[in-house]
């Protein structure tokens, strides 16, 4: 079978025609786009679980944070890495995966807020309870705008967001590269947003142009779902499925809580 080609690490073409061609997934029914929701919905729930367990650890022992981002970044690289050589084993990465990811997201929330408490600023009912909202405004948007045909998701719309994507990684890796040898490039990272002025306008701006190309791969994603359950695709491949989309909505996540960082330094309201 032929599905519609995609850039997401986890729903790339190759991977997902290859494990449908070689019989990797074998449920005797067919998989569903409900399936794939209830297994997103329950690893949304599972994310928001750890990320309170997170902030709970962090808030008493805040060094856990950088211990809990590194653990998330060698989740990220390994499960991707693993559940393309073995795609059957994506239910069992998609829950530990859910979990790293929670855990980083609730614990760099906790040092976000305590930067914004540094600076005299109210944070109100929280930076992860708002990033969330805004993730679910982005996907609500995405959707409305798939289903209604105003975005397909087509060659030439995942063309121009690999170019865009591909773009951000470069940039993102030459900052960290520079950085290493003590150049900083200017309004990149997100302690851009203390410098305050044009550093931390451009960087907000930044932050939401990368926002929005995350939230435009939802579209791919969805369409990608759509095909694979069109062509007839097994149950068990839901899990496969469920993990490209929940990596798009992590990435859309992180972004979303840069943004309510920035907008708190740069509007908040102050003691």
């Amino acid at each position: 079978m032929s599905l519609l080609q995609s850039s997401n690490p986890i729903l790339a073409d190759s991977s997902l025609n290859t494990a449908a061609n070689a019989g990797v997934f074998t449920a005797p029914r067919a998989a569903s786009v409900n399936g794939v929701i209830n297994k997103v919905a329950g690893c949304t729930l599972l994310t928001a679980v750890a990320g309170g367990i997170g902030a709970a650890v962090c808030t008493r022992f805040p060094a856990i944070t950088m211990i809990a981002m590194i653990v998330s970044f060698l989740v990220v690289i390994v499960s991707m890495f693993a559940v393309r050589s073995s795609p059957k084993v994506a239910a069992a990465l998609l829950v530990i995966y859910s979990a790293a990811q929670g855990v980083a997201m609730g614990s760099v929330a906790v040092m976000l807020e305590a930067v914004l408490a540094s600076q005299g600023i109210k944070v109100g009912v929280g930076l992860a309870l708002q990033a969330f909202v805004i993730v679910m405004a982005m996907v609500a948007a995405m959707l409305l705008a798939y289903k209604t045909g105003l975005l397909k998701g087509g060659a030439t719309f995942q063309r121009g967001l690999t170019v865009l994507t591909i773009g951000i990684m470069l940039t993102f890796l030459a900052s960290f590269v520079l950085g290493l040898f003590g150049i900083k490039m200017p309004f990149i990272g997100i302690g851009s947003a203390l410098e305050g002025g044009t550093a931390a306008l451009v960087g907000l701006g930044l932050n939401v142009f990368i926002m929005l190309v995350a939230s435009l791969w939802l579209i791919v994603d969805f369409r990608q779902v759509d095909e694979a359950v069109k062509a007839g695709v097994p149950a068990d491949m839901e899990w496969y499925l469920a993990f490209g989309l929940m990596a798009t909505l992590i990435w859309i996540y992180w972004e979303a809580l840069q943004l309510v960082f920035r907008l708190a330094l740069i509007f908040g309201d102050r003691r």
